[in-house]
């Protein structure tokens, strides 16, 4: 099949935006949890009335600043619930966000607020404080700077209270559902991050119609969703307004290490997540497992689970046989498992990057139903998921409904729909590359089956996503660590793996001058020399020196060094001198498995 599209389910409002959901929620629910914060170690509902009421005296302290219709402001923080409410009061100003990973470098940090223009910053921490205020001279437009940690809500707070609510209320309708909500700014191929515009209406499209296709997840009153997504990713705003669109109870780990403590506190009945989050509960109870001296039990339970759910897509289902040994485990296993992810929930939402067929069975066969989806920041998130009714493990779903997928003769994925992106802020070469007659294309390679449901088999571009859903533009570091000078090649690998890593080879001419100066023997080759500690720290520095670039989840963590150079004659560089990746990958497949063992 080369295309196929599904009818929307949720229809967007032509003069509203975002606000509209937190005022909505105050008169129709006004008394529900919609949101959930830590006060000294334990979970405190927030309701609709109340959020409604922090959200316009945020938003008044922002009007009081001086914040403008349509001025940006950037966000740099982890996900907490502070996160969430300024999101709302920038977007009340009539202001637009522009997030900022928490992680991201200096010269990140100095380009995305450049680039948009950001007239003023909430940060989180004094680090990030110190990080901005050392590039003020740098930014001429950014006059504003608040920190989460210093009491910034208390000061904007203070500073709104001579602006009321009907004031806020009448900036809040200001923006339509074509107004830039957000300026996304994602890793593109040409090493400068580009900024997504996604408009009210891409927001309300995707969450619209993902709520009302997965209703039974978004019940008010009863479902709640735990958000440890970085909210700087597009996945993670996806939660936030979907959980406010719904509304269900929305809960926010500010660290991934306290995730499991969390899920069994919050106790939510979805998540949302990256492949890497259930691989990680995967391999810990199976650790857990054999230090306990129960490693052969919880194995046999695994298969069982894995068997159990792949019988379930055949004509006849699961023997009796199977079910009795499925009971059992659920006894003496499963039961165990769910508990580690809060006990509640049935149902989880999986993204970033591909979660595995077997991965897909195991947790299906426990009772835990992880659903696949595919999306991009220039889709606002998912374009296509597995519905809850309805679910094909091992590939990525149907298209959102309202939106379409097609297969391009050359197999590429092409996007059209409400959810999809505006264009790249200030970049109309990249947007015309991108959009074509409304279509985006992904530069990602799949195939729809008679269904419509997407696999994706490949990717055009080089973007690399992780196990953990970073997106890696391999030229920013790539670039930086062949500057060095011992350093003839670099490609970072890492694509659907837990971390970035490298390959290097060595410049062989350089080398004999590096060799002479480090006592080592004359004539040696970078193949005799790859284990070598002084050669290891002198590519170590080169590889310090490209991280400096990027944010830790980017940075490269382990690199090995190849016994000899990329050419033309070994296949490995096309006559102008760009690399072969795929060559590369598969030749040195060794060498990168080597990566990531241990």
């Amino acid at each position: 099949m080369r295309e196929f599209s599904l009818p929307a389910l949720y229809e967007v409002p032509s003069d509203g935006n975002l606000t509209d959901l937190i005022r909505r929620n105050a008169a129709q629910h006004p008394g529900t949890a919609v949101m959930a914060r830590k006060v000294d170690g334990q979970w405190q509902d927030v309701s609709a009335t109340q959020f409604l009421a922090e959200v316009r005296a945020a938003a008044k302290g922002l009007m009081a600043a001086g914040i403008r219709p349509g001025d940006r402001v950037a966000l740099i923080s982890r996900t907490r619930y502070e996160w969430v409410l300024i999101d709302f009061a920038i977007w009340s100003a009539g202001a637009v966000t522009v997030p900022v990973y928490e992680t991201s470098s200096p010269e990140q940090i100095q380009w995305i607020l450049g680039d948009s223009g950001a007239v003023a910053a909430i940060v989180e921490s004094p680090g990030h404080s110190a990080a901005v205020e050392a590039l003020r001279d740098r930014l001429p437009e950014l006059r504003e700077v608040w920190e989460i940690e210093r009491g910034a809500l208390a000061t904007l707070e203070s500073a709104g209270v001579g602006i009321t609510d009907a004031e806020v209320d009448e900036r809040s309708g200001l923006a339509n559902a074509d107004d830039p909500a957000t300026i996304v700014y994602t890793s593109g191929t040409t090493g400068r991050p580009k900024g997504c515009v996604l408009t009210h209406r891409n927001f309300f499209a995707e969450c619209g119609n993902a709520v009302e296709r997965l209703k039974p997840l978004f019940k008010t009153g009863e479902c709640s969703v735990l958000l440890f997504l970085p909210a700087a990713h597009v996945f993670g705003r996806l939660v936030e307004v979907a959980a406010v669109l719904a509304p269900i109870r929305l809960g926010c780990v500010p660290d991934i290490k306290d995730l499991t403590d969390e899920l069994q506190s919050f106790k939510p009945t979805l998540i949302l997540g990256v492949p890497r989050v259930f691989e990680k509960v995967y391999n810990s109870a199976r650790a857990k497992a054999q230090a306990d001296g129960k490693g052969k039990i919880f194995d046999a339970a695994a298969e069982t689970a894995i068997a159990y759910s792949r019988a379930l897509d055949t004509p006849r289902g699961p023997s009796l046989g199977l079910k009795l040994k499925h009971k059992v485990f659920t006894k003496l296993v499963y039961g165990k498992l769910h508990a580690v992810l809060g006990g509640r929930g049935e149902y989880a939402i999986s993204g970033g990057a591909p979660l595995g067929e077997r991965l897909g069975h195991f947790f299906r066969g426990i009772g835990f139903t992880v659903l696949e989806g595919y999306g991009l920041t220039e889709s606002c998130a998912a374009t296509t998921f597995n519905p809850w009714d309805k679910q094909k493990i091992g590939t990525v779903g149907q298209p959102m409904p309202g939106s379409v997928v097609r297969i391009a003769d050359d197999g590429e994925v092409l996007l059209h729909g409400e959810q999809i992106f505006q264009g790249y802020w200030k970049n109309e070469t990249a947007t015309a590359e991108a959009l074509t007659d409304g279509w985006f294309h992904t530069g990602d390679v799949g195939t729809l089956d008679e269904d419509g449901y997407l696999t994706i088999t490949g990717r055009k571009k080089e973007l690399i996503v992780t196990a953990g859903g970073k997106n890696v533009a391999p030229a920013v570091i790539e670039d930086r660590i062949r500057a060095h000078a011992l350093v003839a090649e670099c490609m970072v690998v890492g694509d659907a793996r837990p971390f970035v890593a490298a390959l290097v080879t060595i410049d062989e001419e350089f080398l004999g001058r590096w060799a002479a100066e480090h006592g080592k023997p004359a004539g040696v080759t970078a193949a005799e020399l790859r284990e070598d500690a002084d050669l290891i720290a002198a590519v170590q520095k080169a590889v310090d020196d490209g991280n400096a670039a990027v944010s830790k989840a980017e940075s490269v963590r382990k690199f090995r060094i190849l016994p000899a150079q990329f050419t033309e004659e070994s296949g490995h560089i096309t006559p102008s001198l760009k690399l072969k990746r795929n060559v590369v990958a598969k030749d040195f497949a060794d060498e990168i498995e080597a990566l990531y063992r241990g």
